[in-house]
């Protein structure tokens, strides 16, 4: 088994998302969830022009870097999800950054209201695979990392 190359990440941490302008947010590492999932205020199709863009507002004023800012995405994808308990429902999908351990790394969320769960972000296996090991034991590794 090779593991060279790879960082230790812990069930939880604080990252930032650059392209959303979103600083040491809580997350929470699901390698049980194919994609990454983020908390959205308000995610709203507008029309502009001949095409349709999608305005969303990330986290709400309750989570640690809640910001506000509108973001504004040309290119987007709906997608039908089944949840952990068992429910479908169409989601958007659209690409944004995510730094860890110093290193910014480009994947894809699925938005979705989290209002009233722990985390309003969970980071999933297509960014998590072949980059890291999960150590349940530990958290705030990549926070940790940055922040020494």
């Amino acid at each position: 088994m090779e593991v060279v190359n790879k960082k230790i990440i812990g069930r939880k941490d604080l990252v930032s998302f650059p392209e959303f302008e979103l600083t040491n947010v809580p997350v929470k590492i699901d390698s049980g969830a194919y994609s990454s999932s983020m908390h959205c205020q308000s995610i709203e199709i507008i029309e502009f022009g001949d095409k349709e863009q999608l305005r969303v507002v990330f986290l709400d004023s309750g989570i640690s870097g809640y910001t506000g800012k509108e973001v504004i995405f040309d290119e987007f994808k709906t997608k039908i999800v089944k949840s952990s308990n068992g429910v479908a429902q169409e989601r958007f999908f659209v690409k944004g950054t995510v730094r860890l351990f110093g290193e910014t790394y480009e994947t894809v969320f699925s938005l979705t209201e989290r209002t009233g769960l722990r985390n309003p972000i969970l980071l999933g296996r297509r960014l998590l695979n072949k980059r890291f090991l999960i150590d349940t034991s530990k958290t705030n590794c990549s926070y940790k990392y940055e922040n020494k």
